[in-house]
C-alpha cells in the first residue's frame, strides 16, 4: 500500500483520472467478497452453501458500518504509540471535506477510505473459509465485528498507517500480505483450534458440491484482484501499478501451472479445483511483492507458492486441524512466502529503491520481512483465539450436532440452496408408475 506521506514541496492538486480509476478499482475490490462467497460456495456441501455465502456477505454489513463509526480513525488516524490511530474529526466521517485530499496523494479521502474498506469487509470474510459447516450465524456476527475492531483495524495501522511499526520499520507489503492474508490465516488457525473440528473430519467424504460455482467465483476474484493490486498505488503517475497489474496476471498464471504440475505428480489428474487453488494461491502470494520485484521474480513467486501452498493443504490431515477450506494452507502459507520472498527478489527499480538478496541488497530487507511476517502471525493468531474462546464460553460458538448433520442452511437460514422437487421439474411430469432408472436413484451427496 502507498504509504500516506506528504509531500510540502510538490503540493498535489485534486487528479479526476486518479479518482475515477480508484473509484473503478475499488468497486472491484468490492466485487471480491462475492467472489468469495462463490468460491467457498462450491467448495462446501449442498447442506451448507447458505450458510458459506452469509458468513461472507454479512462482512459486507457489518465491517461497512464500524469503518464509518470508528476503524477508518483506528486505522489510518495520526499515530498512537505505533500501535492504532486515531482521528476524532473522522469518527462517523462527518466532518471530512468533499474535495480534501488524501496526505500526498491527488484523491480526495473519501475515495481512499472508501478503497481501504473493501479491504477490511474482505479480510474477516476469508477466515469464514476455515469454519465451514459448524458455526453458529449470529456467532459468527459477533466474531467478525470483535475481530474487525481488536485485530484488523490495528493491524492495518501497523503496516499502512504512518507511525506504525511495520511501517516505519521499513515492512513492504503492496497490497495487503501481511495485513489481509497472513492476518486472516492465522486468524482462521487461531479460532479452528478453539471450536475443533467438524464432525465426520478424515472419515466422510465432505467434496466441493459444484466445482463450476468454485471456477466462477475464482474468476472473479481474478478479476477483483486487479483493483485490489493495481489500485494499492492509489494512483498510476509513474507506473508502478502497472507493474503491479502485469506481475498479478503473471504470478496467477505461474502459480495455476505449479499446482497442477504438483498435483499431477502427487496424484495423478489435473483437477479443476487445484486449477482454482493455485490461482488463489498466486494471487495471495504476489499481493505483498508485486510493485517490488520484476516479472520474472512474479513467475518465481507464483510457482513456488503454487507448489508450496498445495504441499500445505495437507498437513491439516496430519496434524488433525480441521481448516475445512484451506484458508492456513492457502493464505497464511501464500501470504508468508510472498512476504519474504521480498527479501530476495526485490529489484530496488518498483515500488522502492529496496533491493532484495538476488539483486544485492543483502538480507536487511528479508529480516524486516520476516519481523512484518510474524508480528502479525504472532498477534493474530493469539488475539483471534481468545476471542474465539470468549464467544464460545458465552454464547456458544458451534450448532448443535443435530444441527450439523441435518445441515447448517436448513439449522441457520431455514432454506436450501436448492430445491430438487419444485414444480415444473422432471419428476413432476413423470408418470407415477414409470420405472426408475438406476442413475436417477442415486441420492444427491449432502
Amino acid at each position: 500500500m502507498a504509504p500516506a506521506i506528504t509531500l510540502a514541496a510538490d503540493a498535489p492538486t485534486l487528479s479526476a483520472a486518479n479518482t475515477g480509476f480508484m473509484l473503478i478499482c475499488t468497486a472491484l475490490v468490492m466485487l471480491m467478497t462475492p467472489g468469495l462467497a462463490f468460491f467457498y460456495g462450491g467448495m462446501v456441501r449442498v447442506k451448507s452453501t447458505l450458510n458459506m455465502l452469509m458468513m461472507s456477505f454479512i462482512s459486507l454489513g457489518i465491517v461497512t458500518i464500524l469503518w464509518v463509526l470508528y476503524g477508518f480513525s483506528v486505522a489510518f488516524g495520526d499515530d498512537k504509540g505505533s500501535l492504532v490511530g486515531w482521528n476524532s474529526d473522522w469518527v462517523g466521517l462527518s466532518d471530512i471535506g468533499l474535495t480534501e485530499l488524501w496526505d500526498g496523494y491527488t484523491i480526495p479521502v473519501f475515495v481512499f477510505l472508501v478503497f481501504q474498506l473493501m479491504f477490511a469487509v474482505l479480510t474477516p470474510a476469508l477466515i469464514s473459509g476455515a469454519l465451514a459447516d459448524r458455526v453458529k450465524f449470529t456467532a459468527w456476527a459477533l466474531f467478525v465485528a470483535l475481530w474487525a475492531t481488536v485485530v484488523y483495524f490495528p493491524v492495518a495501522h501497523w503496516v499502512w498507517g504512518a507511525g506504525g511499526w511495520a511501517f516505519e520499520l521499513g515492512v513492504i507489503d503492496f497490497a495487503g500480505g501481511t495485513a489481509v492474508h497472513i492476518n486472516a490465516g492465522a486468524a482462521a488457525l487461531g479460532v479452528i483450534l478453539v471450536i475443533g473440528k467438524r464432525i465426520g473430519f478424515k472419515k466422510d467424504p465432505m467434496r466441493p458440491h459444484s466445482l463450476p460455482l468454485v471456477m466462477l467465483g475464482a474468476g472473479l476474484l481474478w478479476f477483483g484482484w486487479f483493483g485490489f493490486n493495481a489500485g494499492s498505488w492509489l494512483g498510476n503517475d509513474d507506473g508502478v501499478g502497472a507493474l503491479m497489474f502485469v506481475n498479478t496476471q503473471v504470478a496467477t498464471g505461474a502459480a495455476v501451472l505449479g499446482w497442477l504440475a504438483y498435483e499431477k505428480i502427487r496424484h495423478g489428474a489435473f483437477t479443476t479445483l487445484g486449477a482454482a487453488s493455485g490461482a488463489v494461491s498466486g494471487l495471495v502470494a504476489i499481493t505483498p511483492a508485486g510493485g517490488a520485484v520484476s516479472p520474472l521474480g512474479a513467475i518465481a513467486i507464483g510457482v513456488v507458492a503454487g507448489v508450496l501452498c498445495a504441499m500445505a493443504v495437507g498437513l491439516k490431515y496430519k496434524f488433525g486441524y480441521d481448516d475445512s477450506l484451506d484458508v492456513v494452507g492457502v493464505h497464511l502459507v501464500g501470504g508468508i512466502l510472498g512476504s519474504l520472498l521480498i527479501g530476495f527478489f526485490a529489484t530496488g527499480k518498483g515500488q522502492s529503491d529496496v533491493a532484495g538478496l538476488f539483486y544485492g541488497g543483502g538480507l536487511d530487507q528479508f529480516w524486516k520481512q520476516c519481523a512484518g511476517v510474524f508480528g502479525v502471525l504472532a498477534y493474530s493468531l493469539v488475539a483471534s483465539a481468545v476471542l474465539a474462546l470468549l464467544i464460545h464460553k458465552t454464547i456458544g460458538m458451534r450448532v448443535s450436532e443435530d444441527e450439523e448433520v441435518a445441515g447448517i442452511d436448513q439449522a441457520e437460514h431455514a432454506e436450501t440452496a436448492y430445491d430438487f422437487s419444485g414444480a415444473g421439474g422432471g419428476a413432476a411430469r413423470t408418470p407415477a408408475n414409470a420405472p426408475v432408472a438406476p442413475a436417477e436413484s442415486k441420492k444427491v451427496d449432502a
